[in-house]
């Protein structure tokens, strides 16, 4: 039986795919039209898999075609001499592959022309992929088949060596370029960095024929259609809620989803006979957020590697008016290569998903933020399990008085929590404040889809029951309310009829407000909650 996978490579007879149907059709259409193809994502997105299919496909619909597979990945420190050995032993491996898969045997000539062929650099490699073509094309001639087209295929390309990137890339152009070279026909280069990020001599770049290929994540249907491949198999359906809720937290991101259906359909232990509801998502989606997986530990490393990340960071989700998605701006391109942001309908910044989201802001915050016992009052015994009603439902009105109230109580303490900008405390403190709660009493804390231009959206899941929060900073009475509008609007697309706003105010001279108001038929709870600018002078 297959599973769904989330490390290495994706195979079909081992695990579900999507099958991408429409993404490699416009992939073939490149290469038959001889374009030299590059595909720059992030890691975990599917590129590899991608790829592999697509040759595969292509090979099967014209054999004419004759697809060398490369990988770069353990060559960035290797030496000119030595990068080009290894290229020729990949080069050679592959060939000899592509005749065995074939049920071929190489000519004699074919052979002798590899034994007798060194590779020292990339004039050597220009010469050798022009004999290449005339050996390959006689071989093929012997089975009445057309001329060989070569497509060759680099994954892993940003690990090339410094030292003869912007060499290989001209003979590569070169080939292209000319009338009389004809090998390879088609070029894919497949890796995270942009071509122009390689360009280390910042020089004019040498490979400006590229042909951009965007690979998407995956669309509801398409995540429909991988867990439909489960259920055809095992005969365990998943509630539509929880295909879109799978969709939603993860924005398509092939690894997240994958996990998410692994958890599902093999660690929750679910009786294959029951459907898999949104419960047991909750479940699924708990264990994720707390876990450590790879794809995780990339976001958190790749968001360390430089501090003015987090400012960035900050800045996309604290402000309305958005920060520009502009690639030419380095710290930008950088997180949008990591895939830590994305660009959103107007062209700004976005963080990529709702869980990337959740785990930024619990890498930025302190594990203890020094003021837990700030939490209750001293007449509270109980702890967050005071918020619960008689009926296990949460008291959500008590439970945002107690915060504003602690914030209230801390005072200027809030200004001490370590690590954490002054515009993003407040919000800070709240994730802590409910995030602590929810696990406290069972419940499970995560964010809707907005991640920015100021918006933050809470939701707090606890027996089948849902509560939104969202939160803002305060930029003038006019947008305060606009922001209940808004919620409004949101809560009455999710079939909700209450909502709760939270909103921070840094002036120097805060109006703190609290209001109850039906909206539209939506009652919403409002709090305007002052946070202290400077500590008072100890006179």
């Amino acid at each position: 039986m297959r599973n769904f996978g989330t490390t290495g490579r994706v195979r079909p007879e081992q695990h579900y795919i999507v099958p991408r149907t429409e993404e490699i059709a416009d992939f073939i259409s490149r290469v038959e039209n001889g374009k030299y193809i590059v595909l720059f994502a992030p890691r975990q997105t599917g590129k590899t898999t991608f790829f592999r299919l697509a040759l595969e496909a292509l090979g099967t619909e014209d054999p004419t075609y004759f697809p060398i597979q490369l990988d770069f990945q353990t060559m960035r420190n290797a030496a000119p001499v030595t990068f080009y050995q290894q290229l020729y032993y990949q080069i050679n491996r592959q060939i000899k592959s592509v005749f065995q898969k074939r049920g071929e045997v190489l000519s004699e000539a074919l052979i002798q022309f590899l034994e007798n062929t060194t590779l020292t650099d990339h004039f050597s490699m220009e010469a050798f992929f022009e004999n290449l073509k005339s050996f390959l094309d006689n071989d093929f001639r012997k089975q009445t088949l057309a001329a060989t087209k070569v497509v060759l295929v680099i994954d892993e390309f940003d690990g090339i060596p410094q030292t003869v990137v912007s060499d290989f890339l001209y003979a590569l152009r070169r080939i292209y370029l000319s009338d009389e070279l004809q090998c390879p026909h088609s070029v894919g280069i497949v890796g995270v960095k942009s071509i122009a990020q390689l360009d280390y001599d910042r020089s004019v770049s040498p490979f400006n024929i590229q042909d951009e290929f965007r690979l998407p994540n995956f669309t509801l249907e398409q995540i429909q259609g991988l867990l439909q491949q489960y259920t055809v198999e095992v005969g365990q359906a998943f509630a539509p809620e929880v295909v879109e809720s799978i969709h939603k937290q993860t924005a398509g991101q092939p690894v997240l989803v994958n996990r998410f259906a692994q958890i599902l359909t093999e660690e929750l232990d679910i009786p294959k006979t029951e459907t898999i509801t949104p419960d047991h998502f909750l479940q699924a989606h708990r264990q994720l957020l707390r876990e450590r997986n790879t794809n995780i530990q990339h976001l958190t490393t790749n968001i360390s590697r430089n501090q003015r990340f987090q400012r960035i960071l900050i800045d996309i989700m604290s402000y309305e008016e958005g920060v520009l998605f502009n690639l030419r701006d380095p710290l930008i391109d950088e997180l949008a290569t990591y895939g830590v942001i994305a660009q959103d309908s107007d062209g700004m910044c976005q963080i990529a998903n709702p869980i990337y989201l959740y785990c930024i802001l619990q890498a930025f915050k302190p594990t203890m933020n020094g003021l837990e016992r700030e939490y209750f009052n001293e007449d509270n015994i109980e702890g967050f399990h005071a918020y619960l009603t008689t009926t296990g439902h949460i008291d959500m009105e008590q439970l945002l008085d107690n915060f504003r109230d602690f914030i209230a109580r801390a005072g200027f303490k809030i200004l001490q929590v370590p690590d954490t900008p002054q515009e993003s405390v407040g919000r800070h403190l709240l994730l802590t404040y409910l995030d602590l709660f929810a696990r406290s009493v069972g419940g499970v804390l995560s964010f809707e889809v907005e991640t920015g231009r100021g918006r933050m959206d809470l939701l707090i899941t606890r027996g089948g029951q849902k509560y939104i929060v969202e939160t803002k900073i305060w930029r003038g009475d006019t947008r305060y309310q606009m922001g209940k509008k808004q919620l409004t609007a949101y809560l009455k697309l999710e079939g909700e009829t209450q909502g709760y706003y939270v909103v921070f105010d840094h002036r120097k001279t805060p109006e703190p407000r609290v209001e109850t108001e039906t909206i539209e038929g939506i009652r919403l709870r409002s709090y305007v909650i002052p946070v202290v600018q400077e500590q008072p002078s100890a006179q």
